[in-house]
């Protein structure tokens, strides 16, 4: 397999929140109507508008609008000039003078605003923090937290008493403990990332590298990004030699490959859940597309075994994974729901379905193969398919990090990315933490040093002697 995959797996999951945060401005940004002073508002999107749970509020004018985002510690502008796209597929819906709800096709849950009547007490120009002074830095960074964040008993974060350390909070050491504090939630989906001073840091590496590096040993332990890279080249060359004969078929953006193993087992690794289109508008479109052309192959085939591989998988788009997962079904079912934290309780939950996609849905035997690296949307692809009869996991846990990333900026300008929303399974069991995986019979280290020196694949090996026993 071309190492050219790789072209979207990085271990930093905190690569993704540019793309993750310029997606959930697009869909706030629309068009808007001129509104005269009324003392009920009118059916107009001008005005101010909250998204209570994302600690977003939009101001919306007839020439732009303006992105500020909140919390108990004040208000900060994140982009002060943004015009409407829609070429970018995005609708934000008037439903009445009070509400607006934003929804795309490629999120699985709506966002909803509520007019405001009057500006934001903290938004106020005056009121606006833009300042590089470290305590108040370190007052928006905790209660952005405080205020947004999901799984403090989840992950075993005592946050109120890491509040007292904006007293030793200085210029010279203000990274030094906010990046100690980051890296206290084990968490991929929690990071701070500040351009302008080098600082890139993902509160869920340490752990990830620990895991990846349970079998390892030697020169083969990993340590850096490069030495990532060299192990997952070496493995998707072994894949591509040992058992696919280099025979295999892949999309035009390298995200999806598949082919036959022993010309009795079919063979799908799925890299990425989002990167399908350069255009956001028609994602779902060519991956459908694509999907048709993979389906038909397999269909072709005769070939009633499956091997679906998302072990390099790092997430991308929730609706991305359902419309996957839609072609291994042949009937509608409930797979997952959702909420977000809203002060002390969670938002209405979103449930979601998958329904049967296509002119052919494979329902043979279906090997999935996880990893420490399937993460985020990839593990929405494991709720989709755990409960099938058909399918059986192997491999080890996925990452265990589900909630889109909530991005805030700080008063200097840094991001803050954080866990904001809780996915359940159709029975409503909660994996934050501890991810998706298989059967203790059934375990398999994604990297292992016998592995690398025997040029094999274990996970597949044993996806192979799993299937063959049901022949």
């Amino acid at each position: 397999m071309n190492s050219n995959s790789h072209n979207n797996i990085k271990i930093e999951v905190i690569k993704n929140f540019k793309r993750c945060f310029l997606f959930l401005l697009m869909v706030f940004f629309m068009a808007c109507q001129s509104d005269d002073d009324q003392p009920q508002p009118e059916a107009t999107k001008n005005g101010f508008w909250l998204a209570a749970d994302k600690g977003y509020i939009i101001e919306i004018n007839d020439n732009k609008s303006v992105l500020y985002n909140i919390n108990k510690a004040g208000c900060a502008v994140v982009e002060d000039d943004f015009v409407a796209e829609e070429s970018f597929g995005i609708s934000l819906d008037l439903i009445n003078a009070n509400e607006l709800i934003g929804r795309s096709e490629l999120i699985a849950s709506d966002i909803k605003f509520t007019r405001l009547l009057n500006q934001n007490e903290f938004c106020l120009p005056d009121q606006l923090s833009k300042t590089d002074d470290p305590k108040v830095n370190f007052d928006h960074f905790w209660n952005i937290f405080n205020d947004y964040y999901a799984f403090f008993e989840t992950r075993n974060v005592n946050w109120p008493q890491y509040e007292s350390l904006r007293e030793q909070v200085t210029s010279e050491n203000f990274y030094d403990v906010v990046i100690e504090l980051i890296f206290l939630f084990k968490d991929g989906h929690v990071a701070i990332e500040d351009e302008a001073n080098g600082i890139e840091i993902n509160s869920g590496l340490p752990s990830l590298l620990e895991r990846l590096n349970s079998s390892l040993s030697g020169d083969l332990i990993i340590d850096s990004e490069e030495d990532y890279d060299r192990l997952y080249t070496q493995r998707l060359e072994t894949i591509g030699a040992a058992y696919l004969g280099n025979k295999f078929e892949a999309d035009e953006s390298e995200n999806i490959a598949w082919g036959l193993i022993n010309d009795n087992i079919a063979y799908i690794n799925v890299f990425g859940m989002a990167g399908y289109s350069t255009n956001e508008k028609n994602e779902l479109e060519t991956l459908n597309i694509v999907l048709d052309r993979m389906m038909n192959d397999l269909e072709d085939s005769g070939i009633s075994k499956l091997i679906l591989d998302i072990r390099f998988n790092e997430g991308g788009y929730d609706m991305v994974s359902v419309n996957i997962a839609s072609r291994f079904v042949d009937q509608e079912q409930a797979v997952f729901s959702k909420k977000a934290r809203l002060g002390d309780s969670f938002t209405e939950s979103t449930s979601i379905s998958v329904t049967p996609k296509g002119d052919f849905q494979f329902t043979g035997d279906i090997i999935v193969l996880t990893s420490p690296l399937t993460a985020s949307a990839a593990e929405i692809f494991t709720l989709c398919m755990k409960d099938l009869p058909y399918v059986t996991i192997v491999g080890d846990n996925t990452n265990g990090v589900f909630s889109d990333i909530l991005t805030h900026t700080l008063p200097n300008g840094a991001l803050i990315g954080l866990s904001n929303e809780v996915y359940s399974d159709a029975n409503g069991k909660v994996f934050e933490t501890i991810g998706v995986g298989p059967s203790e019979e059934n375990r398999v280290p994604l990297f292992s040093n016998d592995d690398f020196i025997e040029e094999k694949d274990s996970g597949i090996d044993l996806a192979i002697e799993i299937l063959n026993k049901t022949l």
